[in-house]
């Protein structure tokens, strides 16, 4: 496992780990519902979604966000399920935008709706958007998604192209055996489209539980199948100590692509993310088995001060990493809809 430096300077008032990593930046889950059914996300039959009165209010989320901003959260990144189903969603934006200390607004969806919805996400203030995208021909997509909106979903790419994003970037999951052929596909169709493409590894998280570290295509076998084809990518130089991928050029010098090698090379050491499930849990880890439930608290009005005591025990909690690889490693008992992408 990755070492684990301190990825922002300290302070008294911020939400320090164990391992001395400050904390910055918090996922919010606004449904647990989607349109489509991601083989790596949740079950093809499912249909166990929160009912709407069981979801944080818009209320309680600007207020636990307030909370955040004021001991050193400054980036949100709105996630689902698909969060573009919640209602309203582009208030929400605007009311998040608003709050002091918040310096980065973005949201990951499949973006089956973002073709009608993607102008307003960013007038009310949505600064960048990551699209997942694991199939550029229909039967592909289908095999993943086990739904079909592959035009639609181009669509939407285009939309928010054309919106103005400040960041318009792609994911993909590469899954051996299942959507190989579809590798250069998307990395040409990103080039031609100037995005940012990056390529996640295939992680425990799926509702039918039957990953296998045998259908990982890591980073590294990706990379050198796309120079196989393009030449030498060049590594370029992080951004963000905390962020997720490791990102290279393309020999020609436009354009880049980013791998995010979460299962043989984690970077937990740098990890300095928090999530909020749509239903009010605050999670340290993506594939933690401890969560700490603020509705509640939010319910029996307690102080602001409660709330963050709560919060801080939920940090101070937070193991040094996620330990995939381990035979002991046992899979959350949440599947990824239900976490929060």
């Amino acid at each position: 496992m990755a070492t684990l430096p301190i990825v922002a300077a300290k302070t008294s008032n911020q939400l320090v780990d164990l391992f001395g990593r400050v904390h910055t930046s918090l996922r919010i889950s606004v449904t647990d519902r989607c349109n489509l059914r991601c083989l790596y996300c949740m079950p093809e039959s499912a249909d166990d979604f929160e009912e709407s009165e069981h979801l944080l209010s818009f209320d309680q989320i600007v207020r636990l966000t307030r909370i955040l901003a004021s001991v050193g959260i400054e980036k949100l990144r709105i996630t689902g399920g698909e969060p573009t189903l919640r209602s309203n969603l582009p208030e929400l934006i605007a009311r998040l935008r608003a709050i002091p200390g918040i310096k980065e607004l973005a949201m990951t969806t499949n973006g089956m709706r973002l073709d009608r919805l993607a102008g307003e996400l960013r007038r009310a203030g949505l600064s960048r958007v990551n699209i997942s995208l694991d199939a550029l021909n229909e039967d592909a997509f289908y095999r993943i998604t086990r739904r079909r909106g592959l035009t639609q979903v181009i669509r939407g790419i285009d939309a928010a192209i054309e919106a103005g994003f400040s960041s318009v970037r792609l994911n993909a999951l590469a899954i051996k055996g299942l959507n190989e052929d579809q590798i250069m596909p998307l990395v040409e169709f990103a080039f031609s489209r100037g995005l940012t493409l990056r390529f996640i590894e295939y992680m425990p998280l799926g509702g039918d539980r039957d990953w296998q570290t045998k259908q990982v295509l890591s980073g590294a076998e990706l990379r050198a199948r796309i120079e196989k084809q393009l030449g030498p990518l060049t590594p370029l130089a992080l951004t963000d100590p905390s962020q997720p991928s490791t990102d290279f050029g393309y020999g020609n010098g436009k354009g880049k692509i980013g791998f995010i090698n979460s299962v043989s090379e984690p970077f937990c050491g740098n990890c300095n993310r928090l999530r909020l499930t749509a239903e009010g849990a605050l999670r340290n880890c993506l594939f933690s088995h401890q969560e700490w439930s603020l509705k509640p608290l939010l319910t029996d009005a307690a102080t602001d001060a409660e709330l963050l005591a709560e919060i801080r025990r939920c940090v101070t909690a937070k193991q040094a990493g996620h330990l995939i690889t381990n035979p002991a490693f046992r899979q959350p008992d949440r599947p990824m809809y239900k976490i929060g992408g």
